[in-house]
């Protein structure tokens, strides 16, 4: 599918593919026509890897560390240990911030 249903699709802005494209969180192939800029060609993986990008994003994952599991995981080097150790992470720095949170009330 071509940016304009992939952006339809996935809810991003158009611009926002277009970023992640360039920080390399999404690789579409690219297609024969468009000369000197061809077009780029998402597909239904590319989708799944928006969805991922999102948790991710909201479990508090910058875009670098989302880019790097994405490229390792895109060249066979990912491994389950490392995406759980990530999410572990996440989710100490989850209830740190649920205790900031919780020491602030009552007002």
């Amino acid at each position: 599918m071509l940016i304009a249903e992939f952006a339809r699709v996935t809810g991003l802005p158009r611009e926002t593919v277009r970023y992640y494209v360039r920080r390399g969180l999404l690789r579409p192939e690219q297609g024969r026509k468009g000369g000197s800029r061809p077009y780029q060609i998402f597909s239904e993986k590319d989708v799944e890897l928006v969805r991922i990008i999102r948790v991710h994003q909201a479990l508090g994952s910058s875009l670098a560390e989302i880019a790097e599991m994405i490229t390792g995981y895109a060249a066979g080097q990912g491994n389950p240990e490392q995406t759980d150790a990530l999410l572990r992470d996440h989710i100490v720095r989850l209830e740190q911030q649920r205790r900031e949170i919780d020491g602030m009330w009552p007002f």
